[in-house]
């Protein structure tokens, strides 16, 4: 398994999750990572990106300032932070990696991970 997800779970809204990536070494050291989510009855939209060095870091408008993407390069992990989360943020979260840390479509990430659902409770 090349990118593993996990964390996800059922929150009250206005709560916490920090969701999980681990990767392979390869995948870790030579991708960009990303996350990505799809709701239900809705097609999959970018979430969260971060460069191989961690220096470029990008949000959906929707989630800025309520989301942190980071990376841990002693256990090759990407994460995503996420507070006070609103019910529209319930969907089925995805670990991706593209080369370009900049992008935010689906076709450009070559590589997936099984995804983890989050609810969020009004």
């Amino acid at each position: 398994v090349q990118l593993q997800a996990s964390g996800g779970g059922l929150v009250q809204a206005g709560g916490s999750l920090r969701l999980s990536c681990a990767a392979s070494a390869r995948i870790f050291s030579n991708y960009a990572l990303g996350w990505f989510r799809q709701g239900p009855g809705k097609e999959r939209e970018f979430v969260a990106s971060i460069s191989r060095d961690g220096r470029r870091i990008n949000y959906a408008d929707s989630v800025k300032g309520r989301f942190t993407i980071s990376r841990d390069y002693a256990k090759s992990t990407v994460y995503l932070q996420m507070n006070s989360l609103e019910p529209e943020d319930t969907a089925v979260y995805y670990c991706a990696a593209a080369m370009d840390p900049w992008s935010t479509r689906v076709n450009d990430y070559a590589y997936w991970g099984q995804g983890t659902l989050v609810t969020v409770s009004s």
